[in-house]
């Protein structure tokens, strides 16, 4: 190593010192840090195809300086919103797209996909589990107004298995005459479960259209947006659904969602969002083109920062002993790292380092909370540029068994990297861990 070298990596150290890391915490993740470059690399390969991929989308659709600019009113003809859905309809791979800032969230875009293709006497399946929490009231599995349930829509679930794989003769047994839609949830939500890859949801999607070929399928796609080469789409989705505060908003979309997939399946939506009659044809951009697309741009390099930061965060607590899932070796699917801690003061010290490693509101103590939608308390660590935004460094996890807490974003890599050893700094000072255990296993 040349003394440049050194005297940069000491000028780190120091810094890091003076943010609040102890040497023994600064030491641990360096020694970490050392085995993961393979898997780095790796990571940066997957981003530089996405990055490429999106660049010929951007070109493709001809995306010119007049389509930065927004529209108000009703938003007719609205060049730069109806061109954006061009480009995500190339870069998933389907025949359309609906891509708007009136898309408020996950599981609003979620609801809608589901309220719009779903008719009272349909049944929807979920072939992996209960799906998110905040689904659970939109499906009627808890009262709420407006429910699938309320319009006469019933809901069948079959579990994972205990490895993690399909029940295949469970779902066999499942569709029936009245199975419309099957929604499969890519990541793992409030759930220690493995995220599903594409390849295997190419795999459950084939099994299920051989059953029974008018399925609708569609994939809740949050947290995976261009952690792989391909998306859901493009192994045989009808729909895949996100949201712009997540993978594909780069960071700077200040709102909105996306539904991209068949032109049936979108056009359902339009209707549903907007109005019959009217559909695609309004709805104002509101000046947020410019961060719709940029953020688009960056996407890919943003979600391999989140990546890395996963991995590392990954490795970091399994050596200290916690279950972690996805494990410090395993392939990733989508940006999630789950921890569990076992007790809620392990979870709630982890998320206290997380939020002290915010940009935004550092000063600020966490403290969990009955949050809308949820039916526990849940802890929400997230100093954001943009409130909510899961692509930005963020945690957060139920006050609930097992204990776990979900970490992600991080809008680069060397955040990521100050905001888990942020955390680990935190649980030394609560004396949840004690690294001095851990040291023997490097």
């Amino acid at each position: 190593m040349g003394n440049r070298q050194k005297d940069n990596n000491r000028q780190n150290q120091d810094m890091y010192r003076a943010m609040g890391l102890s040497p023994e915490v600064i030491s641990y993740g360096e020694n970490i840090l050392e085995e993961l470059r393979d898997r780095f690399a790796a990571i940066d390969r997957v981003a530089e195809y996405n990055q490429l991929k999106v660049l010929k989308a951007m070109q493709e659709a001809k995306v010119s300086e007049a389509c930065l600019s927004g529209t108000t009113g009703y938003g007719y003809n609205d060049l730069g919103r109806d061109t954006l859905e061009d480009v995500y309809a190339k870069i998933f791979g389907t025949e359309d797209a609906l891509v708007r800032p009136q898309i408020t969230c996950g599981t609003h875009a979620l609801a809608l996909a589901l309220m719009s293709n779903l008719r009272p006497g349909d049944e929807l399946l979920s072939p992996v589990g209960k799906p998110y929490d905040t689904l659970e009231e939109v499906i009627g599995i808890r009262p709420s107004k407006g429910s699938l349930a309320e319009y006469g829509i019933t809901y069948r679930q079959v579990d994972l298995l205990g490895d993690g794989s399909f029940d295949y003769e469970g779902i066999r047994q499942a569709v029936n005459g009245r199975t419309r839609l099957v929604t499969i949830q890519r990541s793992k939500g409030y759930q220690t479960r493995p995220t599903l890859s594409v390849s295997a949801i190419g795999e459950l999607i084939a099994f299920l259209k051989d059953l029974k070929p008018d399925l609708i399928c569609m994939v809740d796609n949050c947290y995976g947006e261009f952690v792989e080469t391909m998306e859901p789409s493009q192994a045989g989705a009808d729909m895949v659904v996100g949201s712009l505060i997540k993978n594909p908003g780069g960071g700077l979309a200040p709102t909105g969602g996306y539904i991209a997939g068949t032109r049936e399946c979108v056009e359902n939506a339009a209707c549903r969002l907007t109005s019959p009659g009217l559909a695609k044809e309004v709805g104002a951009s509101l000046g947020m083109m410019n961060a719709f697309y940029q953020g688009l741009f960056l996407a890919p390099t943003v979600t391999a920062g989140a990546l890395k930061g996963a991995v590392f965060a990954a490795n970091i607590y399994e050596r200290l002993g916690f279950a972690v899932i996805p494990n410090g070796s395993e392939e990733r699917h989508d940006i999630i790292q789950a921890v569990t801690f076992g007790t809620p003061e392990g979870v709630v010290a982890f998320c206290k380092g997380i939020q002290a490693a915010a940009p935004v509101d550092s000063f600020v103590t966490p403290e969990p909370w009955d949050m809308p939608g949820y039916d526990s308390k849940v802890i929400m660590a997230a100093g954001a540029f943009v409130s909510g935004s899961s692509i930005e460094l963020s945690a957060d996890g139920p006050i609930k068994p097992p204990y776990a807490v979900y970490f992600q974003g991080g809008l680069t890599w060397y955040h990521a990297k100050y905001g888990i050893l942020k955390s680990l700094q935190q649980l030394v000072e609560e004396r949840v861990v004690c690294l001095s255990d851990s040291v023997e296993n490097f």
